[in-house]
């Protein structure tokens, strides 16, 4: 993501629009402000990582009935970039989010701003995180940043209806945690393949090569350390097991749509043998607004196992879009599933790769070496999805793993998927599919969204 101190960040003075709500499960007291200095949840600490660079020993799987038996066949997982649930999703209802933030003992209003605002970015390095967790306290947010105060934000409701549509009317998460404590590229890694070969930052960016195999030699991505640390590490290109490496081995379709197969968040060419092999040409998708008309009409198309990654002003992030396009973008998305025949038999799951640096007051469990990372947004859309439905459970990034390993008979691939849950708290699979209602939207075609093909802007890249 781009830190740009040359621009100044404007706070929004619109109030919080207040949204009604559904039914929810069981909840925490919301909105409720916390005292300062006192961490919601299990404080955590820190505990050894595994290697994660050896498969994990999981027992040979037991023959049984798929998840949701046989009524998902296709997995969508959206993902947007950079924001945390306090910052995204603040006072949705029934929801755990909070309006006074802790900075170091001082309480600290969160203060409202528009979602393609400000341009200024907040750290979210590895080493931000260290500080802004804090040991479980969750107040160094303001410590090493340009802008001390740019964290304690968060989006106003109006600037992402579609969202809070989609929330209300089916399930959003808020124990959803990033299995990883940096940006995109880690994060990245965790959404296809369960782990990062312990990477923790993001390599140097090369305009129009993305991240992974085709950097230039000599490149390398900086690995996680002891206390915040990072060490040098290897050539961004790994060798590991992914989800679409098990989908091929039983004959399954996958599709991973991008805004061009190197682009920054197009993951797989971080992934040696799909790079290198016959994946890279047929299962790599560009531009990503495919997406909005692949699925259509009679002989339309959708794989077992989808990921849509944006543009970078589709994509949520601080500074990238006019009038912040993202929620447009996913609307646009999964109205074209849910118009489709496919809606019936698929599960999407919308989330966000990384905090982006913004405040979040719920304390991460800490599981090993890389994580657990802050709360991101996730919302589940479905036909089975619980409707009106606010999940308490604990997620992690490996629980979409592990959806789509229980529904397609797939093995576990490494340590997040192994031990997380499986997000079935999230569906009734015993209720008739519920038909489709579309999101409003003013962009909806491809044509709508070319105008938007640009990239970051700024001369430092984080991510």
């Amino acid at each position: 993501m781009i830190r740009n101190s040359a621009i100044a960040f404007a706070i929004a003075s619109a109030a919080l629009v207040a949204c009604s709500g559904g039914t929810t499960s069981s909840t925490p007291s919301a909105n409720v402000p916390k005292a300062p200095g006192t961490p919601s949840g299990p404080v955590p600490t820190a505990t050894p990582g595994t290697t994660f660079e050896a498969p994990v020993n999981v027992p040979t799987p037991v023959s049984q009935p798929p998840l949701g038996g046989g009524k998902i066949q296709h997995v969508v997982i959206i993902i947007q970039e950079n924001r945390s649930f306090d910052n995204l999703f603040n006072g949705f209802p029934g929801a755990d989010t909070v309006q006074v933030a802790d900075n170091r003992g001082k309480a600290v209003p969160l203060q409202p701003i528009p979602l393609n605002g400000p341009a200024a970015d907040p750290g979210h390095f590895h080493s931000n995180w260290w500080l802004s967790w804090d040991s479980g306290k969750m107040d160094g947010f303001a410590a090493d940043n340009l802008e001390p105060m740019l964290p304690f934000s968060y989006v106003m409701p109006s600037y992402t209806q579609p969202y809070w549509t989609l929330a209300q009317t089916y399930t959003i998460a808020d124990r959803m945690f990033q299995s990883n404590t940096g940006p995109s590229f880690a994060a990245h890694l965790y959404l296809i393949a369960g782990q990062s070969a312990l990477a923790a930052d993001t390599p140097p960016a090369e305009p129009g090569e993305g991240w992974g195999c085709a950097d230039p030699p000599g490149t390398t991505v900086n690995l996680v350390g002891p206390n915040g640390t990072t060490k040098p590490g290897p050539f961004p290109c790994f060798s590991f097991r992914t989800l679409g490496d098990e989908l091929d081995a039983k004959g399954l379709p996958w599709r991973y749509y991008a805004a061009s197969p190197k682009d920054i968040w197009s993951e797989y060419e971080a992934i040696r043998p799909i790079f290198y092999g016959p994946d890279w040409q047929t299962d790599i998708v560009a531009p990503e607004t495919r997406i909005l008309t692949d699925p259509s009409g009679a002989n339309g198309t959708l794989a077992a196992v989808t990921w849509v990654t944006p543009t970078w002003a589709e994509s949520d992030h601080p500074g990238s879009g006019n009038a912040g396009e993202g929620p447009q973008w996913v609307a646009s998305v999964v109205n074209a599933i849910g118009q489709s025949h496919f809606w019936n038999s698929t599960a999407i799951f919308i989330v966000w790769d990384d905090w982006g640096g913004w405040y979040d007051h719920v304390a991460p469990p800490q599981l090993d070496s890389m994580g657990l990372g802050f709360r991101v947004p996730l919302i589940v859309v479905s036909p089975y999805a619980r409707a009106q439905y606010v999940s308490h459970v604990e997620h992690e990034f490996g629980s979409i793993l592990k959806f789509s390993e229980k529904v397609f008979g797939l093995p576990a691939l490494a340590a997040s998927d192994a031990r997380a849950d499986d997000l079935s708290d999230c569906f009734d699979f015993t209720q008739p599919p519920a038909p489709f209602s579309p999101i409003s939207t003013t962009l909806r075609s491809p044509s709508d969204f070319a105008h938007l093909r640009r990239g970051p802007l700024g001369p430092e890249v984080e991510y």
